[in-house]
């Protein structure tokens, strides 16, 4: 790639925004050294997203991440069985069906007989569990925004059409290098 590292112990050069903060090293190797260039730049924006936000929802509302990623689920599309939750987290069965036990007992959400059909369950948000999100979703929006902010609004919207794409092709993926390996 084109674009030139900063280096901790150099001047930041002509085109860097004034009062950016150069890199640390390994960070700029992982950034422009590194054949799983993607994976890096996701993984390491998730951690800068999920550590600060999550460890604040687990200290203000004592919430794991699993338990906070159902109520958010919720939150979006109120009304869902559990299989919807795991089908768009990534998270395994078992882990969000144990986020849910604790939202039960908790009262955060509740299990209602499912209209279509009265055989399936799913779950809504309860008054408070309502409340933890509109006291909750503002923060993280913003911590959202200011991540982006070094983005104009069109490369945001660009952004958020390139990885849209990247996520529907989701499916396609096998689920271990073993298939892959075979495939």
């Amino acid at each position: 790639m084109p674009l030139r590292v900063v280096r901790s112990d150099e001047k930041a050069p002509a085109g860097m925004a004034a009062g950016a903060t150069p890199l640390h090293p390994m960070i700029a190797v992982k950034l422009w050294e590194n054949p799983c260039w993607f994976s890096f730049r996701i993984n390491y924006l998730g951690l800068r997203f999920n550590l600060p936000v999550y460890g604040w929802i687990e200290q203000r509302y004592r919430l794991m991440r699993p338990q906070y990623v159902v109520l958010y689920s919720l939150h979006l599309r109120d009304g869902i069985a559990a299989k919807d939750i795991c089908a768009s987290t990534g998270f395994p069965k078992n882990t969000i069906s144990r986020a849910i036990q604790t939202l039960l007992r908790r009262r955060l959400i509740r299990r209602v007989a499912d209209q279509r059909d009265r055989r399936s369950y799913v779950l809504r948000l309860t008054a408070e569990g309502r409340r933890i999100l509109d006291e909750s979703v503002p923060p993280m929006v913003a911590w959202e925004k200011r991540m982006l902010s070094a983005l104009t609004r069109d490369e945001q919207q660009a952004l958020a059409k390139l990885l849209a794409r990247v996520v529907e092709a989701s499916p396609n993926w096998p689920s271990s290098l073993e298939q892959e390996e075979q495939g």
